[in-house]
């Protein structure tokens, strides 16, 4: 067959995105027979020659005047945006989304507390202690806000789980403190009132924080914790006395009435609110959770940094550092314990790994504000306050560095 030089009009999106180069010589019939597709598709190939080819499942092609035809390739400086149905919306950043995500900030807010306290004390001492039961509420109401009856009611059939939390904070916990308490004094020679505020902190239920700590990290399971650190915390009245006089060797006359009432305004109230106003008014609740997340940053910080920065002669003494170590090492073997342990015991269970975490902040996490209350009140020496006021600073410090561990993980 003779040959043809030109351009042909090859129709397919097949081929659309093949760059042919020019004059490049294959043989095709003069005319060969494909399916027709879309104008939209079209572009030029020049050929040089022709032959027959056998099949004629393709497209169609046809000869193009020189005059019309176009380069393939790229103009310098032209720009190809995508296909319209290749085009992806781009969600913009609203200050909403911004105010929610303010929780991932919590723990560079307590760290940046705790230097302003240390550096400067008088930017949280203003903070006493009559401010805390309302600031902890506030933490409680926001966890009521976004949870609902049916979570708790899912959470008290969680009875292993609760008894393991139990356990933790009163059987693994204590243990931990008295071990600590004797190395204070034995190993590192530090006088025997700084080994007594050790065993205090192990003495007492748990933190209102661990809610929050586990409501940032695993927020279906902190209706758990909150029954967990309720139940603690009303047990406490006779629990504690029965430690600190198994421990220590002193029986503590804890204020039952006062307890309670602390339990009342801390947790029960503000959770029920929260419960409340989510259920009756649910659009005032959606209206308001963008801004409890910052709010809820705020409040925390203030947490942490004033019993620090009321306590920081006590903190900066020449025994403060030595105090530090060890209760780190103390709340770090306490986290850890709670973590493994509860890996051993729910390793069946679909959630294992959220179980873990919630039980390491429940045996990590005490209210050190409750022993440094009762330390200051039932003994004589101050420095058996010097543990929990440290405690307090390093337990917060400790539960938000592992609540944005655990959460960018996830």
């Amino acid at each position: 067959m003779g040959s043809t030089t030109g351009r042909f009009l090859i129709q397919s999106p097949r081929f659309s995105h093949v760059f042919l180069q020019k004059n490049h010589n294959f043989h095709l019939p003069k005319r060969v027979q494909f399916p027709v597709l879309p104008q939209s598709c079209d572009f030029h190939v020049p050929v040089s020659s022709i032959s027959q080819y056998g099949s004629s499942r393709f497209l169609e092609c046809k000869c193009a005047p020189e005059s019309v035809s176009g380069s393939f390739e790229r103009d310098p400086g032209q720009e190809y945006g995508p296909e319209p149905n290749q085009m992806v919306e781009q969600k913009e950043t609203t200050i909403g989304d911004i105010l929610k995500q303010s929780n991932s900030f919590l723990p560079h807010v307590v760290l940046a507390s705790t230097i302003l306290a240390l550096v400067y004390p008088p930017s949280f001492s203003w903070f006493t202690s009559r401010y805390y039961a309302p600031a902890l509420g506030f933490l409680m109401f926001a966890v009521g806000v976004n949870s609902s009856e049916k979570d708790f009611i899912e959470a008290f059939k969680r009875s292993d789980a609760i008894l393991a939390g139990y356990v933790g904070q009163y059987v693994v916990k204590p243990l931990l403190g008295y071990i600590f308490g004797i190395i204070a004094v034995t190993v590192f020679g530090l006088l025997t009132p700084l080994g007594v505020g050790i065993m205090l902190v192990s003495c007492v239920s748990g933190a209102q924080l661990s809610t929050y700590a586990t409501f940032l990290t695993d927020p279906p399971l902190a209706p758990l914790s909150i029954v967990m650190t309720s139940l603690s915390t009303a047990t406490a009245v006779f629990v504690t006395p029965m430690l600190s006089l198994l421990l220590i060797g002193k029986r503590l006359p804890v204020d039952v009435v006062g307890m309670v009432s602390s339990i009342l305004q801390i947790v029960i109230a503000p959770i029920t609110a929260g419960l409340l106003l989510n259920r009756s008014f649910p659009r005032l609740c959606n209206a308001m959770r963008p801004f409890l997340p910052p709010l809820s940053v705020l409040d925390t910080a203030c947490c942490v940094g004033a019993p620090l920065a009321i306590n920081i002669n006590s903190v900066l003494s020449p025994f403060g550092l030595t105090v530090s170590l060890l209760i780190v090492a103390f709340h770090l073997s306490a986290f850890i314990a709670g973590y493994f342990l509860s890996g051993l015991v729910f390793h069946k269970a679909p959630d294992m790994k959220a179980l873990q975490r919630t039980l390491s902040f429940e045996t990590g996490m005490q209210s050190s504000l409750l022993a440094l209350a009762l330390a200051n009140r039932f003994f004589q020496d101050p420095l058996v306050s010097v543990p929990p006021a440290i405690s307090t600073v390093i337990m917060s410090l400790m539960g938000f560095a592992l609540v944005m561990l655990w959460a960018k993980k996830k």
